[in-house]
C-alpha cells in the first residue's frame, strides 16, 4: 500500500486491504452456469451471496471432488447443493492480526470480509498477508500452530519477546497490541493443550473446562505474568473422569510453567484443589465471597471475576457468569465494601503532583504502575460493570459500555481510558527493557529515568486513577460507611 511501511502494515484494519471486488453467484446459480463464471474471472474460489450476506463458497476443490465422486449429476444440482456454509468471516474493522490468526486456525486460503451489518465487503487472502517480512508475526504463528513438542512451545514463548519488540516498533494503539499478546498467549495455550493431548494421553473430559482468570480471563496481559486459572466440572462427573481433570490439572499447569508462564504466588491455579471445583461448588463458593467480602474474600472474587473458559465446556461460563450477576445484585452491601477495598490502593502522587516513590527496600526510587494505577482501574471499572450487568471483555470495553449507558461523563471517560492505556503501554515497554537485560519482569517504573515529557503523563495518568476512585466513593457513599 502506498505510504504504508511494512511495519505498520501488520496492524491496519483488515477493511483496507480485503477490499478488492468479489466475483459472487447466488445460491440457485447452476452449478455448470457458476464454474463459467469462475473460468471467465479466472479465480479458484467463488462466495455465495444472498440478500446481500454472503451465505457459503464453492472452491475448484469442491468442484473436483464432485467430477471425481458423482460427475453425472453436475446438470442438475444448484449452487446450493455444493456449497460450504460454515464461513470463516472476518469484519472490515479488525487487524490483520486477526485475519492471520484465524488462517493458521482453520488452515485455510483466505477470509470473507464483511461489515458491521454482516455485509459482504470483500476478501482477503494468505498472498495479501504475505507480503510481511518473515520478521512479522505471521511466521510465530505458523511456528505455534505446528508446534510438535512442549519444548518447541517453550522456544516459541521466547521468541514472543521479540515480536512484541517488533510491534512495540510500528506504534499501534495500545489497545491493538495487548489484543495481538492475547492472541499469541490463547495460541500457546491451546496448542500446549493439543501436544498434551495428541502426544502425551492427557486430556480434559467432557463436562468440564479449563478457566483462565485476572488478567488472561480479561485479555489484557502485557507480558506473560503468573498463572491465574481454575477447573470447573459437572456435579455428575464420574470419579474416572474427576481422576482425569485433576490430571490435566496438574499437567497443564506444569507444562505452562515449562513454556515460561510463571506459577502463582497465590496458588490461585487449576493444579490446586481449592481452584478445581464442581459447579454448585464454585457457586457456593461465589456466594461466600459475596456475602462475607473479608479481604481474602474480595482478593479470590477480584480474579475469578474476569473468568473465561479457555478450554473445554462453554455452558460453564455462561452459567458462572449469570451466577456472579445475580448473586451480587441481590446483597446491597457487596458493591460498597468491594469499593471500600478498591480505594485503599491510592495512586502514588502527592501534593503539586509530585511523584511518591518507594522510600526503602528493593524497590526504592520506583514507584509501582500495577498497585498505584492499574488494579484500582481493573478492579474499579469491572466493579461498576458488574453493576450495570456487563461481563466479559477487556477493561477498555468495560469503560466504553459504561460510557454509553451514562454511567461515565464524557469527560471522566477520556481522563480514565487515557490513565489506563498510558499506564498500560508503560507497563509493556518497561518490562521489556527489563527482559532484555536478562533481569525479571515486574511493575515498577524509575521516574527519574523518565523523560520530562512520560512523566508529566504519568502524573496526568495518576489523576486519571484519582478520577476513578472518586467515583467510587461517590457512587458507592463511601465517606459514609468510613464512619
Amino acid at each position: 500500500m502506498p505510504g504504508t511501511s511494512e511495519d505498520s502494515f501488520f496492524f491496519i484494519p483488515v477493511g483496507e486491504i480485503g477490499h478488492r471486488p468479489v466475483v459472487t453467484c447466488t445460491p440457485d446459480f447452476d452449478l455448470i452456469e457458476m464454474a463459467r463464471l469462475m473460468m471467465v474471472n479466472n479465480i479458484s474460489g467463488i462466495v455465495v451471496v444472498e440478500d446481500g450476506k454472503p451465505v457459503g463458497i464453492v472452491s475448484l476443490r469442491d468442484l473436483r471432488d464432485l467430477i471425481a465422486k458423482a460427475a453425472e449429476t453436475i446438470v442438475t444440482l444448484k449452487v446450493r447443493d455444493v456449497m460450504k456454509s460454515s464461513l470463516i468471516t472476518i469484519r472490515s474493522s479488525d487487524y490483520l492480526f486477526k485475519a492471520i490468526f484465524l488462517m493458521a486456525k482453520h488452515n485455510i486460503h483466505r477470509l470473507i470480509v464483511i461489515d458491521e451489518f454482516d455485509e459482504l465487503i470483500g476478501v482477503i487472502t494468505d498472498a495479501d498477508l504475505m507480503r510481511i517480512q518473515t520478521s512479522s508475526p505471521l511466521y510465530l504463528v505458523q511456528e505455534i500452530e505446528s508446534a510438535a513438542s512442549i519444548e518447541q512451545l517453550r522456544n516459541l514463548g521466547q521468541k514472543m519477546t521479540g515480536m512484541l519488540r517488533y510491534a512495540l516498533k510500528t506504534n499501534a494503539d495500545t489497545q491493538s497490541l495487548i489484543q495481538l499478546i492475547s492472541h499469541f498467549n490463547d495460541a500457546l495455550t491451546q496448542r500446549l493443550i493439543y501436544i498434551l493431548e495428541r502426544f502425551h494421553d492427557v486430556r480434559l473430559p467432557a463436562g468440564a473446562a479449563y478457566l483462565s482468570l485476572g488478567s488472561e480471563g480479561r485479555q489484557e496481559q502485557t507480558l506473560r505474568t503468573d498463572q491465574d486459572s481454575a477447573i470447573v466440572y459437572r456435579d455428575d462427573l464420574s470419579s474416572d473422569d474427576i481422576v482425569k481433570v485433576r490430571c490435566f490439572a496438574g499437567r497443564i499447569v506444569a507444562a505452562l510453567e515449562t513454556i515460561g508462564v510463571p506459577l502463582c504466588p497465590g496458588k490461585m491455579m487449576a493444579s490446586n484443589p481449592e481452584w478445581c471445583h464442581t459447579l454448585s461448588e464454585w457457586k457456593h463458593l461465589v456466594e461466600l465471597w459475596i456475602t462475607r467480602p473479608d479481604p481474602d474474600s474480595t482478593l479470590n472474587f477480584g480474579v475469578f471475576q474476569d473468568l473465561r473458559v479457555m478450554h473445554g465446556d462453554l455452558f460453564f461460563e455462561a452459567e458462572l457468569r449469570e451466577f456472579i450477576s445475580e448473586c451480587s445484585r441481590l446483597n446491597s452491601v457487596f458493591f460498597p465494601s468491594m469499593a471500600h477495598n478498591i480505594v485503599r490502593f491510592k495512586p502514588p502522587l502527592g501534593m503539586f503532583g509530585r511523584l511518591l516513590v518507594e522510600k526503602k527496600g528493593e524497590q526504592r526510587g520506583k514507584l509501582d504502575l500495577k498497585k498505584g494505577g492499574v488494579f484500582a482501574l481493573t478492579r474499579g471499572i469491572g466493579l461498576i460493570a458488574l453493576e450495570a450487568g456487563i461481563m466479559g471483555g477487556t477493561t477498555w470495553s468495560k469503560l466504553e459500555r459504561l460510557h454509553l449507558l451514562q454511567v461515565v461523563s464524557d469527560h471522566d471517560f477520556e481522563a480514565i481510558r487515557d490513565a489506563f492505556t498510558f499506564l498500560v503501554k508503560m507497563r509493556l515497554s518497561k518490562q521489556l527493557i527489563t527482559l532484555s537485560a536478562g533481569q525479571s519482569v515486574d511493575n515498577f517504573v524509575d521516574p527519574m529515568e523518565l523523560i520530562d515529557r512520560e512523566r508529566d503523563q504519568l502524573r496526568e495518568a495518576f489523576k486519571g486513577v484519582e478520577t476513578l476512585l472518586n467515583i467510587l466513593k461517590v457512587r458507592y457513599h463511601l465517606d459514609l460507611l468510613a464512619r
